[in-house]
């Protein structure tokens, strides 16, 4: 029998006035949506992101805003309790409804619902949402605190005063980071409806699985709010079967449980490893309707005693699989620019490049459902910190009960995701207290404090969420293990700076060996195509006002020229720096990543800093501000290959093992040659043979004597499976790539159509180094950066994005070649 149909609900989003009185602007915003992006739409403000605007645009955070519009309610649709849902408001706001104040909000990672029965009128009714400065907010809880709690210092780059961003929850990045613009952006951004319920609303809907023998229990948990006492009807309904039930509530929380089993399951994995099925499981309470995506799929962190000392590792589905992927910031600096397009393209070049594993880290923000929808889809597993980062935060009443619900209400929205893996604490907030001068003179104090917060955030998961691991803090080195975690590798996971901040060479990479590296990075100049969108031509300068605005880790262009020196020759131009500087971050990243998955089972999981930027900047991150892939972004792909060969020398440079990883969970057996080429193109065979690699497993399959190798030589190697398939190509030069005397080579580019799909063939008279191809079009080919032999062509198979079809009549007329030797 059908569930009838009696609570309903009316979208309040759409066109608002937004004003502004002390500034005498009055215009139109539509929300959800933010204030920056409605006074571009107007033409009241310049491109923040251009030249030097952020000084210019700064004016707007400093501003009361205003937004309000009429909506109009029958009847029928205030017939019932009436429930005013608002989900990220952000972020210091009062909310009035027909001229009357029904809430005050300063949490923007909350979810409001606020009980308006009786208040709304059939008819015309006006909703009004004021905004008060957040900057002057938190100043003012700072000053009020009866201890001081710093802020971070990547509120102060390029000279900006800093914000107080740890007396307010939104995200911290706003106020700007070592990679981010300061806009700290004013809006509403997630759900805005009026709620009718004959009875009770949903408030949230988990579902725990319990694995059986060809067959998964589900224990579907919802949460009801009842406005009075008295029986509704639930309903859910997955894989073909229903539960249908009335249940009674009493006024105030209701939670009910119920048990559906899936025979013959379909299991999910992450990305590479398996399939990805999805289960709809719709859940209805009298009309009210909601849908969830369900994969079937066991996780586990194993954490324990080893013979190093703690292993990390995830296990999913009984198998301890290698993380591997990248960190995550918000998209877009202006929120409304981020949307489900732009997001999924940047999270399907995350699965394009072999990961299987994103950090959503603790600066940014909790993202929308339709986010977690795709990492489902896409199989890509979720570190997800929880939202605080880099500086202390109070531990007063007032501000834990706001963590409190924060916490509770996303573990509850979120915790039915196949995607989600580990809930953390923080990111890098115990580290901090030694960095401040106030933390580091009364360090009991706020490791106390610190206790407070952290340990309720543990809780509230073991409360909410028994599945999943909480990992107090992001690096750590376990439960209530407050020393130092940035420079211990035999537990616990790493951030290693000091190849970047420290400026080590590449090779203190090989130094450490990590359990799991989630944090590490090197810089690289954003694309041309990129600067041209921020800088004149007078600007495309490293040391120009406009380039240093676009860089906003302090000396971070001085370090990135620096490396320059010391691995290449200097570049004749701009735009050679540019390239070069691309290279150059590829390298850093591949060098520790190579040589930390040969570690295998040692090293369980590597997620470098970071997949995406939130705006046009020089920074760490391989995909360009818009989604173009960066050089680092092809090298990812490659050193994340699933079946990978890589060169790993000794500690003095003496010898070359050749390192065969197997990411897949059967065995596999590869045949290997290793060459010795000079830059001249000659080249001999110094090795080849069968090597069968086990199940998640890295072995040594050869090793090679440098003293071998002529001053002018490098390593060249490629492997295929048992049917001669190719399954990768890689190098290794012994010696930076300034000692050696490159030649010119000449590239021949050809194209053909195959499959629906353009294809480019490279082929080169003499050795070319990170042979780049390029073309005006969005979107990425197969490989790139490569090293091309004489008498080795090399297919690249061209794939737009954004959904687009081209052939390879729409991108000859823009193709460009480049490669090293050019560059100088």
């Amino acid at each position: 029998m059908a569930v009838s149909a009696k609570n309903s609900a009316l979208d309040l989003g759409g066109s608002f006035a937004l004003t502004a009185p002390s500034r005498g602007i009055a215009t139109d915003i539509t929300l959800p949506g933010d204030v920056h992006g409605a006074l571009l739409a107007a033409g009241l403000i310049p491109d923040p992101y251009f030249g030097e605007n952020e000084k210019e645009v700064m004016w707007v955070n400093e501003t009361e805003w205003a937004m309000e519009r009429s909506f109009s309610a029958t009847a029928a649709d205030i017939d019932g309790y009436l429930t005013l849902t608002l989900a990220e408001v952000d972020c210091i706001a009062t909310i009035f409804l027909n001229g009357e104040a029904v809430a005050r909000t300063d949490n923007s990672f909350v979810r409001h619902d606020i009980d308006v029965t009786g208040k709304v009128r059939a008819g015309e009714n006006r909703l009004r949402v004021e905004f008060g400065i957040a900057p002057d907010v938190a100043k003012a809880r700072a000053e009020a605190h009866p201890f001081p709690i710093p802020f971070t210092y990547n509120y102060q780059t390029n000279g900006l005063k800093g914000i107080h961003m740890n007396f307010i929850r939104k995200a911290a990045c706003h106020a700007g980071w070592d990679w981010g613009i300061c806009l700290m952006p004013i809006g509403i951004y997630g759900r805005m409806s009026l709620r009718k319920a004959r009875l009770a609303r949903q408030d949230s809907v988990q579902v725990d699985q319990a694995h059986g023998r060809n067959a998964v229990e589900l224990s579907i948990k919802t949460r009801l709010f009842a406005f009075a006492q008295g029986e509704v009807e639930l309903e859910h309904r997955i894989d073909g079967q229903v539960i249908t039930d009335k249940v009674t509530v009493q006024k105030g929380e209701n939670v009910f449980t119920h048990n559906i089993t899936i025979h013959n399951p379909k299991i999910w994995w992450p990305s590479g490893q398996g399939e990805q099925p999805l289960y709809e499981l719709t859940t209805n309470l009298e009309g009210e309707i909601t849908s969830r995506q369900i994969g079937l799929r066991q996780l586990e962190w194993v954490i324990e005693k080893d013979e190093i000392d703690h292993s990390f590792k995830c296990r999913i589905n009984g198998r301890d699989i290698t993380m591997m992927g990248a960190n995550w910031i918000p998209a877009d600096a202006i929120p409304s620019r981020a949307t489900p397009a732009i997001v999924r393209d940047l999270l399907e070049s995350a699965k394009a490049a072999n990961m299987n594993m994103l950090r959503i880290w603790g600066g940014g923000q909790y993202e929308p459902d339709w986010f977690y929808d795709l990492c489902d889809e896409l199989g890509i597993l979720i570190w997800h910190d929880f939202m605080f980062s880099c500086m202390s935060y109070p531990s007063n009443r007032e501000f834990l009960d706001s963590v409190r619900t924060e916490i509770t209400q996303q573990v509850r929205r979120l915790s039915h995701h196949a995607s989600i893996a580990l809930w953390c604490g923080d990111n890098e907030v115990i580290g901090s207290l030694g960095w401040y001068p106030e933390t580091k003179a009364d360090p009991g104090r706020y490791i106390a404090n610190y206790d407070r917060l952290n340990s309720m955030l543990g809780m509230i998961v073991e409360d909410e969420d028994k599945a999943r691991r909480f990992w107090p803090s992001s690096p750590s080195l376990g439960y209530l293990d407050f020393s130092d975690g940035w420079h211990s590798d035999t537990r616990g996971d790493l951030h290693y700076w000091d190849v970047w901040h420290s400026a080590k060479s590449f090779d203190a990479y090989r130094s450490i060996n990590p359990r799991f590296a989630s944090e590490f990075g090197f810089q690289s100049f954003t694309s041309m195509n990129v600067i041209e969108t921020f800088a004149e031509e007078k600007d495309r300068n490293p040391s120009s006002p406009v380039m240093e605005n676009h860089q906003r880790n302090e000396g971070g262009n001085a370090r990135i020229i620096e490396t320059m020196n010391r691995y290449f020759r200097f570049p004749r131009d701009f735009e050679q720096m540019v390239f070069l500087s691309q290279i150059q971050q590829g390298l850093a990243i591949k060098t520790a990543i190579e040589y930390w998955r040969s570690t295998k089972p040692r090293c369980m999981g590597t997620l470098y800093w970071q997949i995406n930027d939130i705006w046009p900047v020089a920074s760490w991150s391989s995909l360009d501000y818009g989604g173009q892939w960066k050089l680092m972004h092809y090298m990812a792909r490659r050193f994340y290959n699933p079946v990978n060969v890589v060169a790993v020398p000794d500690a003095d440079n003496s010898a070359i093992a050749l390192k065969a990883i197997n990411d897949k969970g059967r065995p596999v057996s590869i045949a290997l040659e290793v060459r010795a080429v000079t830059v001249g193109g000659e080249s001999r065979i110094v090795f080849s043979g069968n090597s069968a690699v086990g199940a998640d497993a890295a072995i040594a399959v050869t090793h090679i004597a440098v003293a071998d190798l002529a001053a002018d030589e490098f390593l060249f190697f490629a492997w295929t499976d048992a049917e001669g398939r190719l399954l990768g190509e890689n190098d290794y030069f012994p010696k930076p790539y300034k000692a050696y005397e490159l030649v010119e080579a000449e590239i021949s580019a050809s194209w053909a159509d195959r499959d629906g799909r353009a294809v480019l063939t490279l082929a080169a008279d003499r050795p070319a180094f990170f042979a780049t191809a390029s073309v005006d079009v969005p979107g990425y080919f197969s490989d790139n950066a490569l090293t091309l032999l004489p008498g080795r062509p090399v297919d690249l198979v061209f794939h737009p994005r954004h959904g687009a079809k081209v052939g390879s009549a729409d991108l000859k007329g823009s193709l460009r070649v480049r490669h090293l030797a050019e560059t100088f």
